[in-house]
């Protein structure tokens, strides 16, 4: 290959790292690799983003497909041992350890198995030699001697079995169903990494602590840091706590994972009532073991851009209105097991066949006939475009980002190479992009060993696993019309906004290197150029005043405009075309409501940012209303509205931000006849005043330079004509709270009888005038989250996952609330009530210790620190700055306001707060549970809960 092909991977005569041995892709020198000799491989090197902060991952070679029969869940059980308690740590101790050294758990420290790999996770804040000591002692600890007695395995058994029972459900049921199916005769049909009930309330200390000793062991350990610190003292802590480690007994030997065959069942249908028509296939080929050369990745790169084209032509289709809704292709390497190509189909209407076929055809279209140059060349610059946004923002990638890259590179057996390697192995190999070669790779890609497809089906279809078989095997005709034409249009086929506009005011806002300007026309901008994200400008356009400028009293269609707004088009140019204006620009268009303003956001980088102000200041100044993109969305919330109630987190999803501001219509789902009364007509009727309503408020954040910005802004976002502002309601800003009742609001969910979800609120407030007292409330939270998940979690098994939350909106004067929430079984809502109200009355009633202060309050200075080094904290923080300023009043005192705190003021704010006068409550039950008719009654009384616990 020109230019890389004679690369060298290292200099001289210097011995290749163990992650690059047989491959010719240039070493990433950044890293420092090493090898220990009890045979754990490392891999260390610094990283400063975010400052202060020290990302360590554990990687063990070990997952479910390592399992056998009867120790299925065991990796993921172990993992939770593991983390549990060890040598260094008592049992259940961990996630104080953790606390105490600044870290949040589930965040900062964390770990997850999967079919090839169990990896534990921990980023620690604000690291030091103390601290880093202290947290490789434990992970060593953790990794030689996990707590396996029968106290620990007894108590940690119901928290996976709990896990597995969350987790189960419709979407559950099909990916186990399809997993059995596409990999039929191999591990992993039947080696899902949460186990079974049966193997897990079969696994005993004896038998886990032999997995261990197979599977735990230096040799089968690779160990990345990446972060704000030294290498050396990463690599000399880490051979301090890891050199003396050695494994027991024999090592386990991976298992043959088994390869894909053809076989005669090649097809299922499954039937979930709550679960959108959807259309899986799989064309299989062995996985296979490969050198990771620059010959196999010029490889990656040319299927890959095989496949957009295919799935341009897909979704040029599904916009003109074919058979399916939505369709698209990829491949993939699954757990070292299949090599596939997939393609994932939404039919749209009951004709699923139909909507097969088309796709097939397309497929067919392109493995019959070569592409075009222009074809090819579209793609390129795409691909381009993607990798040279990688290298821009190389310099302020995260260390978390990185270790993870590393870890997964040996999951899958291959290298990492740093952004602009791959670029160079993309412009090199220019080439080597003929339509004959992506014909070759096309025809490639669908080819293998066996065709299958699974159909997930809300209804019962007769025959119709031989349907979908004869639809699978049926010869199809290449589509003759599929081929999207390509023309040369630019920005300047986009309408101007008209004359160039002035300043008409600059102000330097005080201790924030943030400057606000007011043009003549009334908008109003927020500058903050800084150099946190290399390369990347984050824009924020906001316009009207949102949720504020709505009837709290009427339905309206607010709930439509993520639906089609911006994919309605711009001035004189559709979808298709504003597709290709933007091809290899860092260019995009999204919509959001905030409390007090509509929102077109978008990330861009330096040489796109006049052209991106242009395309926001165009769709407010003249937006299009082609009805296609509507109707396709209307037509996809149709078909996926039932899975709306498949599960009580979907259920709490739609209905929960309606109920918990007192059933205002601005946060109420729409049903299904909501959207089959929604047309064009009334979608533009709707939108069009407030996208032409003011005020306006622009922040750019980012990597700019503040005269060029100034310049873009002024003939794009200056050159608008002036807007009136729209009336607030006198109550809009005042969302009522539930009022309480004997027993709780009832909900129900269509899916698992033995799922069920609960929660309690407790109403709080809202605005500026008080927000130093909402971030104070933020720590009483973190308590009350601590104790629930301690009780709830990890002494009684009963949840997985309860959580405890603040919601303060500050652009309202009332709305605010704090809710404590679970996902469980029903026999258990009444248990989650009970030690709910348990830990507010102690919380009421006695001062928090020292240390739980402390274990909650040092986390989250730790996460406000790494926050505030990036764009995104502050935007969120400054939103609508520049028309009420006393938020920037309120940012001086925000690190103090979240941690300097006593146990008195936190004693204080529950007595405030978590009155159980005001409390309100939330079930949501299976369909078919008895209780599910209760009427806001109790479901036993509180005499008998109390006896139950």
């Amino acid at each position: 290959m020109p230019g890389l092909a004679a690369a060298k991977p290292a200099d001289g005569d210097d011995p290749l790292p163990w992650l690059y041995e047989n491959s010719d892709v240039p070493v990433d020198k950044s890293w420092i690799f090493g090898e220990l000799d009890n045979g754990l491989r490392y891999a260390v090197k610094r990283n400063g983003v975010p400052p202060g902060q020290v990302s360590i991952r554990m990687r063990m070679d070990v997952g479910s497909l390592m399992e056998t029969e009867r120790e299925q869940g065991f990796a993921h059980f172990m993992e939770h041992l593991t983390f549990r308690g060890s040598t260094h740590v008592p049992d259940g101790e961990a996630k104080r350890v953790w606390q105490r050294l600044g870290a949040t758990f589930g965040s900062d420290s964390n770990a997850e198995t999967s079919p090839t790999q169990t990896v534990y996770k921990l980023d620690l804040p604000d690291a030091n030699r103390t601290s880093l000591d202290e947290s490789l002692k434990i992970l060593s600890g953790m990794a030689s001697s996990p707590g396996l007695s029968i106290t620990a395995v007894n108590a940690e058994r119901p928290v996976v079995l709990a896990e597995l029972r969350e987790r189960a459900g419709p979407q559950s049921n099909v990916q186990n169903a399809t997993r059995k199916l596409f990999f039929a005769g191999q591990l992993l049909a039947s080696r899902a990494p949460i186990g079974t009930p049966e193997t897990l309330s079969g696994a005993t200390p004896q038998m886990l602590q032999l997995f261990h000793q197979r599977w735990y062991r230096p040799e089968k350990t690779v160990i990345v840091i990446a972060g704000d610190g030294d290498p050396e003292l990463f690599e000399e802590l880490l051979k301090k706590h890891f050199a003396g480690w050695s494994g027991k007994g024999e090592a386990g030997s991976i298992p043959d994972f088994g390869q894909p065959r053809d076989t005669k069942d090649i097809s299922e249908i499954i039937v979930e009532p709550n679960v959108p028509q959807f259309i899986s296939m799989m064309i299989a080929r062995p996985w296979e073991q490969v050198e990771d050369t620059i010959a196999y990745n010029q490889q990656i790169l040319i299927d890959l851009l095989a496949m957009q084209m295919i799935n341009r032509r897909l979704e040029a289709r599904a916009r003109a209105g074919g058979s399916y809704l939505q369709a698209s292709v990829g491949q993939d390497d699954v757990s070292r097991s299949v090599d596939g190509t997939f393609i994932s189909i939404i039919p749209l209407g009951e004709d699923w066949e139909a909507a097969l076929s088309d796709v097939r055809a397309v497929i067919a279209d392109a493995t019959t006939i070569a592409p075009s140059e222009a074809d090819i060349a579209r793609e390129i610059a795409e691909f381009d475009a993607a990798l040279a946004i990688g290298v821009e923002g190389y310099p302020s990638e995260a260390a978390r980002k990185q270790a993870d890259d590393i870890v997964n590179a040996v999951d899958i057996r291959e290298t990492v190479a740093t952004p602009q390697v791959a670029l160079d192995v993309f412009r090199a190999m220019r080439d080597l992009y003929t339509p004959e070669r992506l014909l070759a790779s096309t025809r490639k890609l669908f080819t293998g060993v066996s065709t299958r497809a699974v159909m997930t089906s809300p209804n019962s279809v007769e025959n119709g696993n031989s349907r979908l078989a004869d639809a699978l095997q049926k010869s199809v005709d290449a589509a003759s019309d599929v081929r999207v034409v390509q023309s040369d249009i630019g920005f300047d086929s986009l309408k101007r906004i008209g004359k160039k506009g002035s300043v008409k005011s600059v102000r330097k806002i005080e201790r924030f290197e943030v400057e606000q300007l007011e043009l003549a026309n009334g908008v109003r901008v927020l500058l903050f150029p800084n150099k946190a994200e290399r390369n990347k400008i984050m824009v924020n356009a906001r316009f009207g005043n949102g949720f504020s400028g709505l009837s709290p009293r009427q339905e309206s269609l607010a709930w439509s405009g993520a639906l089609a707004l911006m994919a309605s088009g711009v001035a004189n140019l559709g979808q298709e075309d504003l597709d290709k204006i933007t091809t290899g620009r860092r260019i995009g268009l999204s919509f959001d409501i905030d409390n007090d303003a509509f929102e077109i956001t978008a990330d861009t980088r330096p040489s796109d940012l006049e052209d991106q102000l242009h395309l926001i200041a165009a769709k407010l100044a003249f937006p299009r209303w082609d009805s296609a993109p509507l109707i396709r969305a209307k037509a996809a919330s149709l078909i996926g509205y039932d899975s709306f109630s498949a599960s009580p987190q979907a259920v709490l999803e739609r209905d929960l931000e309606w109920l918990i501001r007192g059933k205002d219509p601005r946060w109420k789902t729409p049903d299904k006849a909501d959207f089959e009364q929604l047309t064009p007509r009334n979608f533009k009727q709707f939108w069009k005043p407030i996208l032409a309503s003011g005020p306006i408020e622009l922040m750019l954040f980012g990597d700019f330079d503040r005269d060029v910005a100034v310049e873009a802004i002024l003939k794009t976002f200056g050159a608008l004509k002036k807007r009136k502002s729209r009336p607030v309601l006198a109550d809009a800003t005042a969302p009522d709270f539930p009022a309480p009742q004997a027993g709780p609001e009832i909900l129900v969910h269509k899916g698992d009888v033995d799922r069920a979800a609960a929660m309690v609120a407790w109403p709080t407030g809202g605005g500026l005038e008080d927000i130093r007292e909402s971030r104070k409330l933020e720590i009483l939270v973190a308590i009350f989250n601590d104790r629930l998940f301690e009780i709830l979690r990890s002494q009684q098994g009963a949840s997985y996952s309860p959580q405890v939350f603040n919601s303060w909106p500050a652009d309202f004067e009332t709305g605010g609330y704090i809710g404590a929430q679970s996902q469980l079984t029903p026999d258990n809502i009444d248990r989650f009530y009970n030690v709910v109200a348990m830990i507010a009355k102690d919380l009421r009633e006695n001062p928090v210790s020292a240390d739980e202060l402390t274990r909650v309050v040092e986390p989250l200075r730790q996460l406000i620190a790494r926050a505030s080094s990036g764009n995104t904290f502050w935007m969120s923080q400054m939103e609508g700055a520049s028309y009420k300023p006393q938020k920037f009043v309120a940012l001086r005192t925000l690190l103090s306001d979240y941690t300097v705190i006593t146990p008195e003021e936190v004693q204080a704010l529950a007595v405030k707060y978590l009155d159980d006068g005001t409390e309100w409550k939330l079930a949501v039950l299976p369909e078919l549970s008895p209780v599910a008719a209760n009427d806001n009654e109790p479901a036993i009384s509180q005499a008998e809960a109390a006896g139950s616990n």
